[in-house]
């Protein structure tokens, strides 16, 4: 089999709700890409604004700190993996971190030095 270089617009997985799937020479999976994304500043008050995103319906407050993050389109399942960062606050030791999940959300606590506060920039992106 010889392997080059595609020049194509679109890349659409023959199966509804499934990634496409890059593999190696021999056939052997080696990745999907990101199943959602979102950057959002959720600092502005009950309702925070997604400034971008990528198979999100919303993010919702529930508290100080704390959002729900929801898919647009569930996951097949709740194995995935999350990566988080934010910013915006003062001082340092700054956290994001993963409550509960689900293949429909996932909720995430944000602060610093042990403290929530909202985020005015908050990203998350999820892979499975």
């Amino acid at each position: 089999m010889a392997y080059g270089t595609a020049a194509v617009d679109v890349i659409q997985s023959s199966t509804t709700g499934t990634p496409v799937q890059f593999q190696d020479g021999s056939g052997t999976q080696i990745g999907t890409l990101c199943r959602a994304w979102v950057q959002f500043n959720g600092s502005s008050g009950a309702s925070p604004v997604i400034r971008a995103s990528f198979n999100i319906s919303s993010v919702t407050r529930t508290g100080t700190g704390a959002y729900t993050i929801n898919f647009a389109n569930a996951l097949p399942d709740s194995n995935y993996s999350f990566t988080s960062m934010s910013g915006g606050s003062t001082g340092s030791n700054f956290y994001m971190y993963m409550t509960s999940y689900s293949s429909s959300s996932i909720s995430i606590y944000n602060g610093v030095g042990g403290t929530n506060y909202d985020t005015s920039y908050g990203a998350v992106a999820i892979f499975r």
